[in-house]
């Protein structure tokens, strides 16, 4: 295993390790690997599922549309995802009374009993996870991934990568902008 990088080779990247987002993610699959495990293997859903579950949990009734933004997914596997659960008998459909246009979504009690088996078990793994971290550090790890997940929003909301680029025509190609202009 590579060493593990400082702050000064992560603001000047000179390899796959240096980068921000890989670390990132090495980080997330540690602990993504067990849950995706036990979701897939022990409830028999996807970790995409998952997210849509505990989001329904959360908030109860809700629009696909809403469920896609808050889970910053497309629209697509939104749909894909939802008509999966649905024909679990995980989720109910319902349309709107005023707009039979407008479809709701929600757990049923099939789904809620799933999240109520699966909560604690994905909780545990999660706080497995920050075990031996002092507080303090959880409060700094907390700050900064705020703060990435600010600035992340703000480079996507000026454009910085195109939305998607064409792979039938063999994609976009994109100049990144200077730092700090």
């Amino acid at each position: 295993m590579q060493a593990f990088p400082d702050a000064a080779a992560l603001l000047a990247p000179r390899s796959l390790d240096d980068l921000l987002l890989y670390r990132l993610s090495r980080a997330a699959r540690a602990g993504a690997g067990m849950a995706t495990r036990l979701v897939e293997g022990g409830f028999g859903i996807t970790r995409r599922e998952w997210g849509m579950i505990g989001t329904l949990a959360q908030t109860g009734e809700i629009t696909p549309s809403a469920l896609s933004e808050q889970l910053n997914l497309d629209r697509v596997r939104t749909s894909r995802g939802l008509r999966s659960l649905v024909e679990k008998q995980l989720v109910e459909r319902r349309r709107d009374a005023e707009d039979r246009r407008e479809v709701h979504v929600r757990l049923s009690p099939a789904g809620r009993q799933l999240y109520d088996g699966l909560f604690p078990r994905i909780a545990d793994l999660n706080t497995g996870l920050l075990d031996g971290l002092e507080p303090a550090h959880i409060e700094v790890l907390l700050q900064c991934l705020q703060r990435l997940e600010q600035r992340g929003g703000a480079l996507s909301a000026q454009g910085m990568v195109p939305e998607k680029a064409d792979r039938r025509s063999g994609g976009t190609r994109h100049r990144w902008p200077k730092r700090g202009a």
